[in-house]
């Protein structure tokens, strides 16, 4: 893949299936509870759905009640940016990937105390596994 930050939209409306592209590219979300990766717990590692980074550890995982993947940490490295989000009336953080800008979801100060306290709250849809089996 080129450079990810410099893919115009027309290529990654080709890349990305249509939900993909509207989280990814336009910042939506996904329905609470819908996402393909909310009660799954195989491990492996969460990749990004756009560029393929990886993101996130199956072992940062939890259930979260929230209806969207939650992680306690992203992966090593600067795998993620946070960004202030003052949409919708809100301020919230938004997490996006690095590699690419793809936006993933949210990082909110609700999470483990004993894992740091933060809940990465991050769209199904944004995201790709890979199974260590």
């Amino acid at each position: 893949m080129s450079d990810p930050k410099s893919i115009t939209d027309a290529e990654w409306r080709e890349k990305l299936s249509p939900e993909q592209f509207h989280i990814l590219r336009e910042k939506g979300t996904e329905r609470a509870f819908t996402g393909k990766y909310d009660k799954h717990y195989q491990e492996g590692e969460y990749f990004c759905g756009g560029c393929g980074a990886k993101l996130f550890a199956s072992d940062a995982k939890y259930n979260s009640g929230c209806g969207w993947p939650a992680f306690t940490k992203p992966a090593e490295g600067d795998a993620v940016a946070e960004h202030r989000d003052e949409s919708f009336g809100m301020v919230r953080t938004e997490v996006t990937c690095s590699n690419c800008d793809g936006h993933l979801g949210h990082v909110f100060p609700d999470g483990p105390a004993e894992a740091g306290g933060l809940r990465y709250c991050i769209n199904s849809a944004s995201l790709d596994f890979e199974s260590d089996d």
